[in-house]
């Protein structure tokens, strides 16, 4: 059997004999080529039906784009929004952290005024440096989180806030100590001189006779300073009787002093005067046998004997 094969193209034929001996050599062969090929064909027809790997259609799917997109917009909106939380928890822990330093600072400017008012050597508590503290090391504690963090710090300030205003009641009541003292009489009214007469029975410079002296004569230089022995309100600066030029200091509680016999007076009623400051000059007014200062002490509106408040500032 022959077969004969036509090119038309090249205008050539082939012409095969088939030895029928040879058919069923040949015949395996075919049948596997054929095999082959509708395997082939088979396959190309399933991967036409799937859409992610079609030839017509490359792409990816638009369900599984969308939610790719979906869950990128998702991890964006999250870290936005915890970008936001920890810029507003740095700055809140600022603000807190200024509220504190603003505490830190009263206290501190309580401290030193304390300090001033009560007369504490300046080295002894240094305010403008960190207090001396020390000790073995220990173990420590673990870190904790921001909230934690923020807890500590509403307790710390609230332990300031309490110093503070523990300060402020010791503040005011070393004040009114202050000015207790400033307003109690002590002292002498003048720098110089000596004591020319006490309180007490004495024999009268004018007449001889055994009279009671009310208060104390300092006698010193003319025209030297006179002044006052506690802070208060001049209540009286003008000449009296006995007392030639006279000013009279109420410093309340009950206190009241009075200086005679001035040459000169420096302050008017109604004026206030700091415990040392000057409020007359020296001189021999009134019924007086030279320069000096008569001093009296009244305490709820009795004379008292001066010589317990001029000593107390020595």
């Amino acid at each position: 059997m022959d077969i004969i094969v036509v090119s038309h193209r090249r205008g050539r034929t082939w012409k095969f004999a088939l030895n029928p001996r040879h058919v069923f050599v040949w015949l395996p062969l075919v049948a596997v080529v054929f095999a082959i090929a509708a395997v082939s064909f088979k396959a190309g027809q399933f991967f036409e039906s799937v859409p992610l790997l079609s030839s017509k259609n490359t792409a990816l799917p638009s369900s599984l784009v969308a939610d790719w997109a979906q869950e990128v917009r998702q991890q964006r909106e999250a870290l936005a929004s915890a970008r936001s939380e920890a810029e507003q928890n740095s700055a809140a822990l600022a603000r807190r952290i200024a509220q504190l330093q603003a505490h830190v600072m009263r206290l501190d400017a309580a401290g030193q005024r304390l300090t001033e008012i009560a007369g504490l050597d300046e080295g002894e508590f240094n305010f403008d440096q960190n207090p001396p503290v020390g000790g073995p090391e220990s173990v420590a504690f673990a870190d904790s989180d921001v909230s934690s963090v923020f807890t500590s710090l509403d307790g710390f300030e609230r332990q300031l806030a309490d110093r503070e205003r523990q300060l402020r009641v010791l503040e005011d009541l070393l004040l009114s100590s202050r000015m207790q003292r400033q307003v109690r009489p002590s002292g002498w009214p003048i720098r110089s001189g000596f004591i020319s007469s006490l309180f007490g029975v004495r024999t009268d410079p004018f007449t001889g006779r055994l009279t009671r002296h009310m208060g104390i004569d300092f006698a010193g230089r003319d025209g030297s300073d006179v002044m006052a022995v506690a802070a208060g309100i001049v209540t009286e600066a003008g000449s009296h009787d006995g007392y030639g030029n006279l000013v009279e200091i109420n410093h309340g509680n009950g206190y009241t002093t009075r200086y005679g016999h001035n040459k000169a007076i420096k302050v008017k009623i109604g004026d206030k005067v700091a415990k040392g400051q000057r409020i007359a000059l020296m001189g021999s007014t009134g019924r007086s046998t030279g320069p000096h200062v008569h001093f009296e002490v009244l305490y709820n509106g009795s004379l008292v004997n001066p010589d317990q408040y001029i000593h107390a500032a020595r």
